[in-house]
C-alpha cells in the first residue's frame, strides 16, 4: 500500500475558442491551467499568462498575427479588453 502523499497539481488543458467566428484554432491554440495560473499556448510557446489569485494578466509581447488572435482570445476569456498590436507589444508596461 502506497502512503506517500502527493501534492503534485495536475494540469487542466483545453483548446481555447475563437471570438471572430472562426468555428477553431485546430488544436494550435491551447490553455494549460494548473489551478493557480492560467498559461496561453500558441503553437508551441507560452504567449501569455493569468494568475487566478492575483488576477493579473501578463502578455508577452506580440509574435505574429495569427498568435495575436489568440491572445485576444485569451485576454476575452479572462475577461480583458481585446488588444491592438501596438497594446499587446506595450502590454506589461
Amino acid at each position: 500500500m502506497n502512503t506517500q502523499n502527493t501534492t503534485a497539481t495536475e494540469n487542466k488543458v483545453f483548446d481555447l475558442q475563437p471570438i471572430n467566428n472562426r468555428k477553431s484554432f485546430y488544436g494550435k491554440c491551447k490553455v494549460i491551467d494548473n489551478g493557480k495560473t492560467a498559461k496561453l499556448q500558441s503553437y508551441t510557446t507560452i504567449v501569455a499568462e493569468y494568475d487566478h489569485e492575483t488576477k493579473k494578466m501578463t502578455v508577452n509581447g506580440y509574435y505574429s498575427k495569427t498568435t495575436a488572435t489568440h491572445i485576444n482570445a485569451f485576454l476575452n476569456f479572462y475577461g480583458f479588453a481585446t488588444c491592438s498590436k501596438k497594446e499587446l507589444e506595450n502590454y506589461n508596461n
